[in-house]
């Protein structure tokens, strides 16, 4: 196994969702199939919203997910982790917590809309270096 290529949350609202993650990652949807999902193309790999109860209608794609809230972390450079946190304060989005790891990593927790746990974290938080990160 090399990586992941696709990694989704469920939401309730499609357009609030699109609104929510458009204006925060600040990337335009690859996709969008309205009430169902929106679909963000990142730099290796995809990010996938999707409206749990029009997907269970599809016949020909098995759900890709599961009930309650659900979490998902971003990769970020240690270098932008200070505008990042400027960037969610901008938008009104409360920090739930901050974490500095004993690998010397730095995660910012925060919510969406919805209650997914989302997270921004910097490369060193798992104790290695993401390929194309060169501030090592």
């Amino acid at each position: 196994m090399r990586r992941i290529i696709e990694s989704c949350l469920y939401v309730d609202d499609i357009d609030e969702a699109e609104r929510f993650y458009t204006e925060l990652l600040g990337v335009r949807p690859f996709a969008k199939v309205k009430d169902r999902h929106v679909f963000y193309k990142l730099e290796n790999g995809m990010f996938l919203v999707f409206n749990r109860k029009e997907t269970e209608k599809d016949e020909n794609v098995p759900p890709h997910g599961y009930y309650g809230k659900g979490h998902i972390a971003f990769a970020i450079e240690d270098s932008k982790y200070d505008l990042w946190k400027d960037k969610l304060k901008y938008l009104g989005i409360e920090i739930e917590k901050e974490i500095v790891w004993p690998s010397g990593g730095k995660s910012i927790y925060f919510r969406d809309p919805f209650g997914n746990s989302i997270e921004f974290t910097t490369p060193k938080t798992w104790g290695f270096c993401w390929k194309g990160y060169t501030e090592y």
